[in-house]
């Protein structure tokens, strides 16, 4: 399992972007939030050496010069661009379309597509398969379609079809995608982006002769690979991680997931509507780890035992060995306190969902000198280190001048929509507003049937935060069952629930588990981002009848201490 944890500054994210120095203003705070992924994997460390000069890190950058896009042919201050970004992911995306926006020459580097994990081999085919198995299930739940009067015929799936449409989903979001940079000018090089100097990078590819353009500013936007522990032979085909699942090649009979975070618990939904019959097998003692413990208790009700799914907690699959010469896949199990064997699992296939490891190797950052001065930079498990305004920084902690990084190759929270907010983040302080992404109003959702949404604190963090800076914590919950649409669909299983504090009205966490629980997160992710309190949203009027009315009753529910001021400021 991969874990995510990350340390930032709260400051809200306004829902327009900010064009005044009145507008930049943030309201301060911190967290530090252990994500759903697990213990992020030790990478190595790669040592850089990055020409520099020292800077404060506590200041707005000077606006960088404005210029339109185009070839390379020069933009303020001498470079070929004003910014140029290495790699063309979602975060990379997203920064280079605002950074057109504030009018900076941009290109952007990209040694395979355009779209990164997220588009290709991760978020976005994900949920065509996810939207497969949604309605695989429906079909097949007889008492639901019996109580709203309809009757349905045995229903079955093309398994080329199912994987067809993952793919050209998946095709089509590239395709918008690149075409989206290029109408407005961003220049596209395709080649493995190196860094080879102060404001200097070096692309190409094999068989080609490198190019090498200077650039003023520079972001690090590589994303991740898919993480596979010691002693797990891939082979692609009965052994194999979330990149070659996608592609759903084959529906086993029989499969285990190693690893219960989002990867696991969207890929047994899938397989599991599928036809295929799943074993989870867990490092740590409960399923779920990373979820609210109480949100996990429902899930695994909701949706692990009520399916042909079963699972080992506390164990490490120590070996795997593909399925061959009619030998069925093997998985030795040993137990995660004491090593010792605890069994060994014949299946049809395994799909390795461990997380994910930063694809930061051969940047080429060790290459770089300076007569000036020599900056050491260090990261920690393959991730690049960054400061709360994602600029890198070396073991010291000083700020690499100029150079940014962004998304899963920092490791501050593995999320697409995190890359690309933390890049837009960057453009604003490269065009002299100063802006700290505050981490915690950055909502995240796993898309089974039903889904989890979830932002801001677990409980236990919530819990352990207040324990250390002497406040006090409260929860209200409500139910889908009280909910009128979630009834009208008989979809009536799911909880959301609140923790917040009595004396200020701020929102710590909210955490939904039932319909469309992906959608309704944001009504609280906003919340927390602008800093709104619950003694405002209680007066917020929703539609009726909508699943919004469950946050309504939510924030309703909450006993904020009378006589508290909506104008005090957020608590750090």
């Amino acid at each position: 399992m991969l874990s995510v944890s990350l340390s930032a500054s709260a400051s809200a994210i306004a829902s327009g972007r900010a064009r005044s120095e009145a507008e930049a203003g943030r309201r301060p705070g911190g967290i530090r939030l252990c994500g759903p992924l697990g213990d992020a994997p030790a990478c190595g460390s790669l040592r850089l050496s990055y020409a520099a000069a020292s800077v404060a890190t506590k200041r707005a950058v000077p606006r960088a010069a404005a210029s339109g896009n185009g070839a390379v042919g020069g933009s303020g201050g001498g470079f070929d661009y004003d910014l140029v970004i290495i790699g063309a992911g979602v975060g990379g995306h997203g920064a280079a379309l605002h950074a057109v926006e504030e009018g900076l020459k941009t290109a952007i580097i990209e040694g395979d597509v355009v779209g990164g994990t997220c588009v290709n081999r991760g978020c976005v085919p994900s949920k065509a398969l996810l939207a497969v198995s949604g309605r695989m299930r429906e079909l097949h739940d007889e008492h639901h379609m019996k109580s709203l009067g309809l009757q349905v015929s045995a229903a079955g799936y093309d398994r080329q079809a199912v994987a067809d449409h993952a793919n050209n989903l998946a095709s089509k979001i590239r395709s918008n995608l690149t075409n989206s940079m290029k109408a407005i000018g961003v220049d596209i090089l395709t080649g493995f982006g190196t860094i080879v100097g102060k404001q200097k990078v070096r692309y190409g590819k094999v068989g080609f002769p490198d190019k090498e353009i200077t650039a003023k500013n520079i972001i690090i936007a590589t994303g991740s690979v898919p993480f596979v522990p010691k002693g797990i032979e891939i082979d692609g085909k009965t052994v194999f991680t979330s990149d070659h699942a996608l592609k759903l090649e084959s529906v086993p009979d029989w499969i285990a997931i190693v690893g219960s975070g989002y990867i696991g618990l969207e890929f047994s939904d899938v397989y599991t509507a599928l036809g295929s019959e799943v074993t989870f097998v867990e490092a740590l003692d409960q399923l779920m780890p990373g979820f609210d413990p109480e949100i996990a208790k429902l899930a695994q009700r909701v949706l692990i035992n009520t399916r042909k799914i079963d699972y080992r907690t506390g164990v490490f699959a120590s070996k795997i060995t593909p399925a061959k010469n009619g030998k069925p896949v093997l998985i030795e199990l040993i137990d995660a306190k004491t090593k010792e064997h605890k069994e060994t699992l014949e299946v049809d296939a395994a799909l390795i969902a461990t997380g994910r490891a930063p694809f930061t190797n051969g940047l080429g950052l060790e290459n770089v000198n300076s007569c000036f001065l020599q900056i050491n930079v260090v990261t920690q498990r393959g991730f690049i280190p960054v400061d709360e305004r994602m600029q890198v920084t070396d073991a010291d902690g000083n700020v690499v001048p100029n150079l940014f990084c962004i998304g899963d190759a920092n490791g501050k929270l593995m999320l697409a929509h995190a890359a690309s907010a933390q890049g837009i983040s960057v453009v604003e302080q490269i065009s002299g507003r100063d802006h700290i992404l505050n981490h915690l109003s950055i909502p995240a959702a796993c898309f089974t049937h039903p889904e989890i949404s979830m932002v801001g604190l677990t409980e236990p963090q919530a819990r352990e935060k207040a324990d250390k800076e002497g406040f006090e914590v409260s929860v209200v919950k409500t139910s889908f069952k009280a909910n009128t649409k979630a009834l009208a669909e008989n979809e009536g299983d799911g909880i959301a629930k609140l923790i917040y504090r009595p004396d200020t009205g701020e929102i710590l966490g909210v955490h939904i588990l039932g319909l469309h629980a992906a959608d309704l997160i944001h009504e609280a992710s906003n919340a927390i981002a602008l800093g709104t309190r619950l003694q405002e949203l209680k007066l917020a009027v929703h539609a009726h009848p909508t699943l919004s009315e469950v946050l309504d009753e939510l924030f309703k529910a909450a006993k904020v201490n009378s006589g508290v001021s909506v104008n005090e400021p957020v608590a750090a």
